[in-house]
Parts: structure tokens; C-alpha cells; sequence
């Protein structure tokens, strides 16, 4: 859309001093700057990271499109999106997996599992993006090293009128930890002289193993 349009894309996170790697990337594949809200924030639910983000964004000012993802990889709440547009004022949609400009309107095709749906609106706004919408581009090594020239922007809370004490508090979930299930592969491993006798063998190991079904 930038290559097409014009305009300015800048990328907009919340984090520590490890989302620098993922500002980084951004960077390389395009984004001309970055700016990153590091304060002890860790563990604060959508609320409190929306309304961070919702401060970073009036500072900021001068945009016409926010884009989000659907849904980060911890919490999977589909939250973020649509709180920040309701902070702002600004409409927004969800799920959207192809968009397009035109006459200052912008033109969405939402993805909602059963139909797809077109809709239409204004600009400024708010848009949750689904996976599907793109193939990200692969960084040059030359594009690499330009990120680490590109304008990189931190705050803490209290340059946003906040405080991590207030963020926090504004929390109604408490995220106590996240961690993923330990999944133990057996590494069973199937040696035959010919295909039939390794599908006889590895019947016996499933059977043995107690997996049928």
C-alpha cells in the first residue's frame, strides 16, 4: 500500500529490550521507524497494553492506518485491535485478509471462517489483520543493515502521562504464568527391508503403544 500510495510506515510495540529484535526486522523489511514503550510492564492483560498503545498513538499523531494482527501468540484474546480503536474514537475492523485504497476509503475482505465479507470504511481507522493477508517479505542483508540506521524511538510510561503502577492496575486479568505443555516424542524409529514389512512393523508399534484409534 505504501509502494502504491505513499506515505509513512512506522511500527509501534510494546515490550522490553527484546522486542528491539522483532523492531529490527520490521525495519529491514520496510518500516522506516520504529517506536517501543519499554517499561516494567510485563503481565499486564489487553486493557492495560491498549490503553498504553492508545497514549503511544495520540503522541504520535498523523496517522491514517493502524494496523494490527488478529491475535498475539501468548494471549489469543483478539483484544488488542478493537480496544485501541475504542480508546481513539476510530472505526475499526477485524480479521480483514485483503485490503485495498480507494478514494480515500479503504476496502476490507474480513475472513470470518463460514462467509467472507466486504466492508467499507472511512479513514482513520483501526485494522486487525489475519495471517493470510500476506507473504512477508524476506529481508536483504543490505536492508539489514539500513534498519540499524532508521529512526528508533523509546518511551517509558511516564513520557506517555502514564505509570507503570497505573498500567498495571488498570489489569482486570492477572496473568500468573505462560508456558507451553511438555510434548515427549517416543522417536520410535521403523528399519524394513521392504515397504510391507515396515507398514506390518509399524502397525505392531502403534498397537503396542496403545495409539490406535
Amino acid at each position: 500500500m505504501k509502494e502504491e500510495h505513499g506515505g509513512e510506515v512506522i511500527t509501534l510495540s510494546m515490550g522490553d529490550d527484546r522486542t528491539r529484535a522483532a523492531t529490527l526486522e520490521a525495519l529491514a523489511m520496510g518500516a522506516d521507524a520504529a517506536y517501543v514503550v519499554n517499561d516494567d510492564l510485563e503481565g499486564v492483560d489487553a486493557l492495560a497494553t491498549s490503553k498504553v498503545l492508545a497514549a503511544a498513538l495520540r503522541r504520535i499523531d498523523g496517522f491514517q492506518l493502524i494496523l494490527c494482527g488478529e491475535m498475539s501468540l501468548d494471549g489469543l484474546s483478539s483484544q488488542v485491535g478493537p480496544r485501541v480503536a475504542e480508546l481513539l474514537g476510530l472505526p475499526q475492523v477485524a480479521y480483514a485478509r485483503n485490503l485495498t485504497l480507494e478514494d480515500g476509503a479503504l476496502r476490507a475482505e474480513r475472513d470470518l471462517e463460514d462467509v467472507d465479507e466486504v466492508v467499507e470504511v472511512e479513514l482513520p481507522a483501526v485494522v486487525s489483520v489475519v495471517r493470510e493477508i500476506n507473504e512477508p517479505r524476506i529481508p536483504s542483508l543490505m536492508n539489514i543493515m539500513r534498519a540499524k540506521r532508521k529512526p528508533t524511538v523509546e518511551w517509558n510510561a511516564a513520557a506517555l502521562g502514564l505509570s507503570a503502577e497505573e498500567i498495571r492496575e488498570a489489569s482486570s486479568v492477572e496473568v500468573l504464568k505462560v508456558e507451553a505443555p511438555l510434548v515427549e516424542r517416543r522417536r520410535i524409529i521403523i528399519e524394513a527391508e521392504t515397504v510391507e514389512e515396515a507398514a506390518e512393523r509399524l502397525a505392531d508399534a502403534i498397537l503396542e503403544g496403545g495409539l490406535e484409534g
